[in-house]
């Protein structure tokens, strides 16, 4: 699934951050560009031949494009609406099956995987467990690829954080989630590692890390309906969230000539198992 990572609830709390609102977060987040499936595939020598384990599918928005490569693909996701919604939309394949499931307690039954995918959701993953498990799971030379989008600014662009900034100090002040977006040259720079959630014990040689450029356009009420499939503002308690969602709708629509922009890079990171 894809996640902001700036702000995060706990990790047992996933499948209610998400699951009641199933429909929403398939319809508006953001999926990822073909170039990067391409990579993956290029990198990974990924094919028909290969089984792929994908972590945290969410509505399946990176299963189906995993399905349609030909790939085996058995898909984990802990949010019961959630995965029911992902095997509504993979259905007519027959090379996908999801199981219902956090990653730490899943029951592999001694499976093996060549490569394991996590596109915006490894971040829940409790990395003293995690990433120890992913090595296990995977076949000797298995890969494992990370994806995920990051929220960015351009110098000089109209970005809507900065038209609602006192908005969101109104109804919620001093929320540590709140600030601008990095400037997209400095995220383009942190070219290495893992990300925010890294390897902490070398189970994974140095990860190949790839940049894609993607821009969303909303208009007020679809941008707040964006807002509402993140989870820095699905924790907001109700009668917080929405007055300040509504708010920034009709600031979009008052000071943006309802149309607004959610610039992001989306991000590959794949590296090999160490043996």
């Amino acid at each position: 699934m894809t996640d902001d990572p700036q702000m995060r609830p706990n990790r047992h709390d996933l499948g209610r951050v998400f699951n009641d609102v199933p429909d929403l977060y398939d319809r508006v987040r953001p999926g990822y560009p073909d170039e990067l499936f391409a990579d993956l595939g290029a990198i990974t020598g990924m094919d028909e031949n290969s089984s792929v384990l994908e972590v945290g599918c969410g509505t399946g928005q990176a299963t189906r494009t995993l399905a349609v490569l030909g790939c085996s693909v058995t898909a984990v996701e802990p949010g019961t609406d959630m995965a029911a919604l992902a095997r509504r939309r993979i259905a007519s394949f027959h090379n996908v099956e999801i199981e219902t499931s956090a990653f730490e307690e899943w029951d592999d039954r001694g499976r093996r995987f060549d490569v394991l995918v996590a596109a915006s959701s490894w971040h829940w993953v409790d990395p003293s467990i995690g990433w120890q498990r992913a090595h296990a799971v995977l076949l000797p030379g298995g890969w494992m690829a990370l994806l995920g989008h990051v929220v960015v600014r351009r110098p000089g662009e109209p970005e809507v954080y900065a038209e609602t900034a006192d908005l969101h100090e109104r109804f919620c002040p001093g929320n540590p989630g709140w600030g601008h977006p990095p400037l997209e040259e400095d995220v383009r720079s942190t070219d290495k590692g893992w990300g925010p959630v890294d390897d902490p014990g070398g189970l994974f040689g140095p990860p190949i890390v790839r940049w894609y450029p993607t821009v969303q356009w909303f208009n007020g009420d679809s941008f707040a309906d964006h807002l509402r499939s993140l989870s820095l503002y699905r924790n907001l308690d109700h009668d917080i969230r929405e007055p300040l969602l509504d708010s920034i709708a009709e600031r979009i629509r008052t000071r943006m000539g309802d149309r607004a922009s959610r610039r992001c890079l989306s991000v590959l990171r794949v590296g090999r198992r160490a043996e």
